[in-house]
């Protein structure tokens, strides 16, 4: 089925700082109807099961929507047909700013962290450090062609991962998901940003 092309999104320019593109970012996604995001989900399942990148890895990072992310869960459910663990993340409870990752399944007893996002019990679940992962597929607010991405601010993954800086090569694969309203032209970016190895969309792959 043949997609028509989507035009990235240009911040005005008196509009232009972080803040003012997350917003209109977010606004953006939340505009999705409920089946325009069936259908995204459908087809980011089809270019993650396809996608070189992740044909081996089986200890994969993932995360739960929210506030109008990609839905990672139609490729969640074909990847465990292949084998796959995923882990979600959980908010570290001494190292501030910084996660770890709990398996998941659909037998996994979650709990409310203290932003409201669901997140595997310490207590019962396998806990996985970033490290050990083969790959992490994190939500973004957005992102350029030039690898740079936006989050929704918290610095969460910049910090849990900024390791990959000092050792790439045993690092795990990076890679951000999104709705392809969410291409921008050009991110503004900071020295902090940890950069993707790809990204993947509704749309297409890149550098994946």
């Amino acid at each position: 089925m043949h997609i028509p092309p989507i035009a990235p999104f240009e911040p005005h320019p008196e509009r232009s700082s972080r803040a003012h593109i997350r917003s209109a970012l977010r606004n953006r996604r939340r505009s999705l109807t409920a089946a325009e995001q069936r259908s995204a989900a459908k087809r980011l399942s089809v270019l993650l099961m396809t996608s070189p990148s992740l044909y081996r890895a089986r200890h994969i990072g993932i995360y739960l929507p929210n506030d109008g992310e990609i839905d990672p869960g139609p490729f969640i459910a074909a990847a465990r047909d292949r084998g796959v663990q995923f882990y979600l993340p959980i908010l570290h409870p001494y190292q501030h700013g910084r996660m770890l990752f709990g398996h998941y399944s659909p037998h996994s007893r979650l709990v409310n962290n203290r932003f409201g996002i669901p997140e595997p019990s310490l207590a019962h679940e396998r806990i996985r450090p970033a490290w050990s992962l083969d790959a992490v597929l994190l939500p973004l607010v957005g992102f350029d062609l030039e690898g740079g991405r936006l989050g929704m601010g918290g610095g969460f993954y910049d910090r849990t991962f900024a390791f990959v800086r000092r050792t790439p090569r045993l690092a795990p694969k990076l890679i951000g998901l999104a709705h392809e309203i969410q291409r921008v032209v050009r991110l503004p970016i900071e020295p902090w940003d940890i950069p993707l190895q790809g990204i993947v969309t509704d749309h297409r792959r890149y550098r994946v």
